[in-house]
């Protein structure tokens, strides 16, 4: 077990940070101020430029939705009823927001070219109204005025993909009150049909689409919060679904997360569900035509409550591993995998915390191809991370100071030195730390940047095409 010396970790997120082919864990904790990292064994920051958007900021997508190659920004402003839309002038710097009415409590948006005109629209669900907005695009940054078609109660996730193979992109919205999704097919010139509802679980979440039976049409996977189970909706024509599956519906209960992978290279996807309520993981083997197999049951321990999971090569085999938060007993556990769908249960090698952890991931931070743990507690000032020998094991954590309660942690070569830093937003002291690499898993000194009020979420990414690293920081009170 490794003790990572906090009662309430954020966040987590895992690399390579020492360039040894093993992956390294960062745990940020929310009440000490510091981040761990745990080794599996240049310059920094403007200051920030802040742009408000509308009220109570729910949901943001990116792209160009003026052709001048430049990356822009669309936001779904729950309380204000509307998007904002920023343009990008290339440089990392935005012009003011141009905000266009939508529905009641836009939950979620997309960006997507509906009319086949080569110019991107914008489709926002809404959560009270019941409905979708579509904002077809003028091609040079602005846009028409809503079109809304009505979907079933309470969506809460919308999707944008080609479910009938014509050419033309369709909507695909998980209603949360109604206990379905919606189909709404797409005409040409961007307008759309009557929606199709088709059944799913209870109170569905959240919706993705894709090709989970090599058809090469699209399906539809839905994850649902109250009936702990995920729904797979195939399409057989058109559009058209054969039928609802609920899969893991019987052994396990109050599902918490669910990860997709390959776990014993047969080329087809499989499941690994977090049954929280059973104490145990469940493994969905895929056949590769849109069926699974019944769940394989892998215990954890009494009173564990399994809630988040990771998967990865942790022990160096090139075979897929998972990796288990325990919310109950406070620890992780390792399920070493031989590649054909068999696991090691590794309880001597158990990570342990002084919180519960809340979640993790996973990824080789140190280039030793061995995946490393990234974990977060909630309530505490850091992440842990814990870096994997051959075995599956971990050393212990290696600690940094941060901000004031961080709450999010981005990972990236901020300064083109081909070795990995670290960036945390804390949300106490509203500002961004700035952790620069060494390259053998360990890091500088932070050096702090200001950012808005109550920073909650950090991401990284070249918005200005110099092909340098930039940081995008969301703050929850400022609204921008």
């Amino acid at each position: 077990m490794y003790s990572t010396g906090s009662s309430s970790s954020i966040s987590v997120a895992v690399g390579n940070f020492n360039k040894d082919h093993r992956l390294d864990i960062v745990v940020v904790n929310n009440d000490t101020g510091v981040i761990d990292i745990l080794v599996g064994r240049y310059e920094g920051f403007q200051n920030q430029i802040r742009y408000s958007a509308g009220s109570w900021p729910q949901s943001v997508s990116i792209g160009d939705v003026n052709n001048d190659t430049r990356l822009d920004i669309v936001v779904a402003n729950g309380a204000s009823n509307d998007v904002s839309v920023l343009l990008g002038y290339g440089n990392g710097s935005f012009e003011t927001q141009t905000r266009y009415s939508v529905g009641s409590s836009p939950s979620s948006v997309a960006i997507g070219d509906v009319n086949n005109d080569n110019r991107l629209d914008i489709v926002v669900a809404n959560w009270f109204s019941n409905d979708v907005s579509v904002l077809l695009g003028y091609g040079n940054g602005y846009f028409e005025n809503q079109t809304r078609y009505s979907v079933g109660s309470y969506p809460s996730s919308v999707s944008i993909g080609d479910v009938n193979n014509d050419t033309r992109l369709d909507i695909v919205v998980a209603n949360e009150g109604s206990d379905d999704v919606s189909v709404l097919l797409g005409y040409e010139n961007g307008s759309f049909e009557n929606q199709t509802r088709y059944s799913v679980g209870s109170y569905p979440y959240s919706v993705a689409i894709g090709d989970v039976n090599n058809d090469t049409r699209l399906d539809i996977v839905v994850a649902n919060r109250h009936s702990n189970d995920v729904s797979v909706l195939l399409q057989y024509n058109r559009g058209a679904i054969t039928y609802e599956m609920s899969l893991a519906s019987g052994g396990g209960s109050s599902l918490r997360c669910v990860v997709i992978g390959d776990l014993n290279n047969d080329t087809n996807l499989d499941i690994v569900i977090a049954n929280y309520g059973t104490n145990n993981i469940g493994v969905l083997f895929g056949y590769g035509n849109g069926s699974f197999e019944n769940q394989m049951m892998l215990s954890t321990s009494m009173n564990s409550h399994p809630i988040s999971i990771a998967v990865g090569d942790f022990n160096g085999d090139r075979e897929v591993d998972i990796a288990v938060a325990n919310h109950g007993t406070k620890h992780v556990d390792m399920m070493l995998g031989n590649g054909q769908g068999k696991f090691a249960i590794q309880i001597r090698y158990e990570i342990g915390f002084d919180t519960p952890p809340l979640v993790m991931a996973s990824g080789d931070f140190n280039n030793d191809a061995r995946s490393e743990i990234a974990v977060a507690y909630d309530g505490r000032d850091h992440v842990d991370i814990f870096v994997a020998y051959n075995h599956g094991s971990f050393e212990n954590q290696t600690r940094y100071s941060v901000g004031s309660s961080p709450y999010s942690v981005a990972i990236g070569d901020v300064n083109n030195d081909t070795r990995l830093d670290i960036v945390v937003a804390n949300s106490g002291s509203n500002d961004v730390s700035v952790l620069l690499g060494y390259g053998n898993g360990s890091f500088e000194n932070q050096t702090r940047y200001s950012a808005g009020s109550n920073p909650q979420s950090v991401s990284i990414g070249d918005i200005n095409n110099d092909t340098r690293l930039d940081i995008v920081v969301a703050n929850g009170n400022s609204y921008d």
